[in-house]
């Protein structure tokens, strides 16, 4: 296996594109050029510690995200946070437009965003998961990015970073607004993935898998269908009204009814063969939803 590139700063990022060094150390934003370096050898993975939001315009390139090789279209928002790896799978040809903004974590640390970001779980999806925005959302993007832009030409001031930061947030919030058009736009789609969703959580909890791994992790959930566990649970949330961790405990709880109905386990034997390490942690779980403890709920059946 290779080497993983970090890339830990903007002015590393700059050198690795071979473009002019940044005018801010924290934040930079990128227009796509036929002179920038893209191409950093087959197959190379990059640990960028940077957070990216990418707009990719006329792009040929496949692009390895963690499982997933995705083939950028027109008009893709791509989005990262820190330290996630990626590696490029072929060349890509030179002819691009759209814009790529880099900001370093320290950028928003003392401002509010450092907390709320992590809200926005769309850094989490994978490549394959990416916003596909129309002429008219590309504009009202694009009107952001110019902002951007115009503060970083200027000389750095006490404003200049809340202005930065303020955009940011902006830039963020309409890419929410977006990615809630395109959840509605593919509804009929989605709801194809719920029935997969139901049927996997069926047959995992019909098998050993609990007992030999536990209960199935966001990840391991998203991975089985294929999509990032984060966007899946969007996916159920913006749907069903549940996320993914709900829907895992509503479908142990009613094996679990059944099982304390249904059979001589033990509370501890059943919470252990429906994948719970501690049984203690099943009987909170099972309070939580049914208002009673398992052994309430055996007696008063």
């Amino acid at each position: 296996m290779k080497d993983i590139l970090h890339i830990k700063s903007i002015s590393e990022m700059h050198r690795l594109l071979n473009i002019d060094k940044p005018n801010h150390p924290l934040i930079s934003v990128v227009r796509h050029t036929k002179d920038m370096n893209l191409n950093f050898g087959n197959g190379i993975r990059i640990n960028n510690h940077l957070y990216f939001i990418s707009l990719k315009e006329n792009i040929q390139c496949a692009f390895k995200y963690g499982l997933t090789s995705y083939d950028f279209q027109e008009g893709s928002l791509v989005f990262m946070r820190p330290k996630q790896i990626t590696s490029q799978t072929t060349e890509i040809e030179p002819d691009l437009s759209g814009w790529t903004i880099f900001f370093h974590p320290d950028l928003i640390r003392s401002h509010k965003l450092a907390d709320t970001i992590y809200q926005y779980t769309f850094f989490d999806y994978g490549s394959n998961e990416a916003l596909q925005v129309s002429e008219k959302e590309k504009y009202a993007l694009a009107t952001i990015i110019e902002k951007i832009e115009y503060e970083l030409q200027q000389n750095i001031d006490n404003h200049t970073e809340k202005i930065i930061v303020h955009n940011i947030e902006s830039l963020l919030k309409y890419s929410q607004r977006y990615f809630d058009r395109q959840f509605q736009t593919r509804k009929n789609h989605h709801k194809d993935y719920v029935i997969l969703f139901e049927k996997y959580l069926n047959e995992y909890f019909s098998s050993d898998l609990p007992l030999e791994k536990g209960i199935p992790s966001i990840e391991a959930c998203g991975e089985h269908l294929k999509m990032s566990g984060k966007y899946l649970s969007d996916l159920l949330k913006k749907e069903t009204g549940k996320s993914i961790i709900e829907h895992i405990h509503l479908h142990i709880i009613d094996r679990a009814k059944n099982r304390l109905l249904n059979s001589e386990y033990t509370i501890s034997q059943i919470a252990i063969n429906l994948g719970f390490q501690y049984p203690q942690h099943f009987s909170k779980v099972f309070k939580s939803k049914v208002g009673i403890s398992p052994k309430q709920y055996r007696n008063m059946n």
